[in-house]
């Protein structure tokens, strides 16, 4: 009976334990990530989803779920993308979201590698054709050569890219010849025939929705298979970060272009003023982010060249007698430069064209501005100096003592040493020839 009592109270004391360390310690809540990403896909996307699923596999997140609204971008930062997602051991979701968006070019190839896709209503998905993002476009007509090599560079281009997405649509189980004709033909469809044609898995409504659906779900990662628990999990936001904007904007063609055009006018300033340090700092650092851009964007450096022959030629037209010749080729040269600035063959014009809004109002001031200005300051070179002491040359006076080898003059109220060729009575006005070493050579004043 003392024994059965013994054993009764220990169990009680475990019981007790177990529920006061359940209290202390409760099992921690599951979290589920969500990025969201609105624009062209380029490092400063491939950085940001990286960095968060390096993060989320730390911290031990449940799943994480990207929303994403892309017109495409750049291969180079597309397969980074689809290399951290195939090797993440935290499960990841693509949600084409909000209504009205899009999931097109690298897009598609990121929507079909990732564990589950899912569409809101009214989006849409395709037109994953490669395009050529070099030179060797026809200013005037806009069009590429029709060369042989063109034709066989495209061609290895479209059979990579379509090698790499049926590999990707296999491995996730997708339509494999729907992801071909995406890339082949270009081909885009609405969320109803991607669920149907088994592009994507389900058109959510909302983050709700798509959460509620991937729980329960079982799950390949490289160390084994996962189910999901999604079930009360707490959602966190992980928005794109404030640098990450920020390096987002300038990689705006828009805004690439007006920071090579500021950076060219800073350095402008320090060179024809030198030790001002303020214009040239500042054109240094847009020329610097500029050139970041550039890194980012398909540079087309035939373009470039362009506009730097304008700038040359705008200087140019002060010192040189061209009757307006020189503006008027720094003029063409402006535009076709701005307009070759960007190679945009064969992709959305949104993606990397330069708008003509911008590219029109730049031209003209700063034409504007090297005509205006330059003219200024080749005028005031050519000013005769009004101080220091070749300020007096030509300057009258009034002579004090006879002057011939030597004597007195009195110029502007003040006394000189004074010597003429011929000599000149006293109280004659005189003229100042030149100075050398504060003595003054002057001659009579001939009215």
């Amino acid at each position: 009976m003392k024994q059965t009592l013994i054993t009764t109270l220990f169990s009680i004391a475990c019981l007790l334990s177990s529920v006061i360390a359940a209290n202390v310690n409760p099992p921690q809540q599951k979290e589920i990530w969500v990025l969201e990403y609105d624009g062209v896909i380029n490092p400063v996307a491939a950085a940001y989803i990286g960095d968060n699923i390096d993060a989320a596999e730390k911290t031990g997140a449940e799943c994480l779920i990207l929303k994403m609204d892309t017109p495409g971008g750049l291969m180079t930062s597309m397969r980074d993308i689809i290399k951290m997602i195939l090797n993440s051991e935290v499960p990841v979701a693509v949600y084409i979201s909000p209504r009205g968006a899009q999931s097109a070019s690298a897009g598609v190839f990121i929507t079909v590698s990732a564990h589950f896709a899912a569409m809101a209503p009214g989006t849409n998905i395709g037109a994953a054709h490669p395009v050529n993002m070099g030179g060797g476009r026809n200013p005037f007509s806009g069009e590429k050569p029709d060369t042989s090599d063109t034709k066989t560079m495209m061609e290895k281009v479209t059979n990579d890219a379509v090698a790499q997405i049926r590999s990707l649509a296999r491995e996730r189980g997708r339509n494999m010849e729907w992801v071909e004709d995406a890339v082949r033909n270009s081909v885009s469809i609405t969320e109803t025939e991607a669920v149907d044609l088994g592009i994507v898995d389900l058109i959510a409504s909302d983050l709700d929705e798509l959460i509620e659906y991937l729980d329960g779900k079982v799950v390949k990662l490289p160390e084994g298979e996962k189910t999901l628990a999604t079930h009360h999990a707490r959602i966190m936001e992980r928005p794109l970060g404030f640098h990450r904007k920020v390096l987002n904007i300038i990689s705006d063609t828009n805004i690439a272009y007006l920071l090579m055009i500021l950076g060219f006018y800073g350095l402008f300033f320090e060179i024809r003023s030198p030790g001002a340090i303020f214009p040239g700092v500042l054109g240094g650092i847009f020329l610097v982010l500029a050139f970041f851009a550039f890194q980012i964007l398909p540079i087309n450096y035939a373009g470039l060249a362009l506009i730097i022959i304008a700038i040359i030629l705008f200087i140019m037209e002060v010192s040189i007698t061209s009757f307006g010749l020189l503006t008027i080729g720094g003029l063409i040269s402006m535009i076709l430069g701005s307009m070759m600035l960007f190679d945009v063959s064969g992709v959305p014009k949104e993606l990397y064209s330069v708008s003509l809004a911008v590219i029109i109002p730049v031209v003209i001031f700063t034409v504007l501005f090297f005509v205006i200005a330059l003219s200024y300051a080749f005028k005031a070179q050519k000013n005769k100096p009004r101080t220091g002491m070749e300020g007096i040359i030509g300057e009258t006076g009034r002579a004090i003592t006879d002057i011939g080898n030597s004597g007195t003059v009195e110029v502007h109220g003040e006394i000189w040493k004074a010597t003429a060729v011929l000599p000149i009575p006293k109280d004659a006005q005189i003229t100042v020839k030149s100075v050398n070493h504060m003595l003054l050579t002057v001659e009579e004043f001939k009215s």
